[in-house]
């Protein structure tokens, strides 16, 4: 035989399905294996129409099928037809039912929602990482969520933190000597949330901060004058944009996320 087909078989997608043939096909190099997806399979006639094609074609059916019915029915009449088959995840399935007592969803799909699930995951994160620091404007009317605030004020972590939520978010500092972004002033201001904080408590921050780089802790950055002026404009920018206060004097990066996520999912958020 110089060239072989199997029929991959799946009320989803089928992916799982081909790769494990795929895998075993390249075990094989004196001839060639046509894989030939038949995805999201619902209904029985669908099956036989596959066992007729795999007698004719003398081939092999492989399936990732999880509704016992259609399973029993697949294997039931391939074997009248004496038509090969391998059934890809229904012994793993069956074995962690009986080692583990659990009952198993019989829900199609599940992979892919989990990798849809992981892959938007990794969007958000690398949305945060693009648009962190205000260093694309851009990025503000794209984002699910906008922080602000003025420096040491965990936006970046918390950017990250969301992100890992699967939010996409965009930061922005707020800084008296820059022209704040036109594109802060067009999101909805339920998008957006102010990270407030005491001077007392950005003092200690920023000092530490100097610190930690080996520079004097005496620097305007961590002036007390300078950071009230800071924290003035801040509040004057907040109060015309809008938006959701939060103060993060005394809060860990979870605690204040948690109280953004809570906000966020109990109203309504236009684009």
């Amino acid at each position: 035989m110089d060239k072989a087909i199997v029929y991959v078989v799946s009320d989803s997608v089928g992916e799982t399905a081909e790769l494990v043939v795929k895998a075993a096909a390249s075990q094989f190099q004196s001839f060639e294996i046509n894989i030939k997806r038949v995805p999201y399979v619902e209904d029985t006639g669908t099956l036989t129409e596959v066992i007729t094609l795999a007698q004719e074609n003398q081939a092999i059916i492989a399936f990732t099928l999880v509704v016992p019915e259609m399973r029993d029915f697949l294997t039931s009449e391939a074997e009248k037809a004496g038509v090969p088959i391998i059934d890809i995840i229904g012994p793993m399935v069956n074995q962690m039912k009986q080692s583990y007592k659990k009952h198993p969803r019989e829900e199609p799909g599940r992979v892919r929602q989990l990798d849809e699930d992981y892959f938007r995951k990794v969007e958000a994160i690398e949305f945060a990482v693009k648009y962190d620091d205000g260093r694309d404007p851009r990025g503000i009317l794209k984002a699910d969520i906008v922080l602000i605030g003025v420096s040491r004020t965990s936006k970046t972590p918390l950017s990250q933190y969301l992100a890992h939520k699967r939010l996409k978010v965009a930061n922005v500092p707020i800084v008296p000597e820059v022209e704040p972004p036109e594109e802060l002033f067009q999101v909805p201001a339920n998008r957006c949330f102010a990270l407030k904080i005491t001077p007392e408590k950005l003092n200690n921050i920023r000092k530490e901060r100097l610190k930690s780089l080996g520079l004097s802790d005496n620097a305007s950055y961590a002036n007390v004058e300078r950071i009230k002026e800071e924290l003035d404009y801040f509040n004057e920018l907040v109060e015309k944009i809008g938006c959701e206060v939060i103060d993060v004097s005394n809060k860990a990066v979870e605690e204040t996320a948690n109280v953004i996520l809570g906000i966020y999912t109990n109203k309504p958020h236009r684009k």
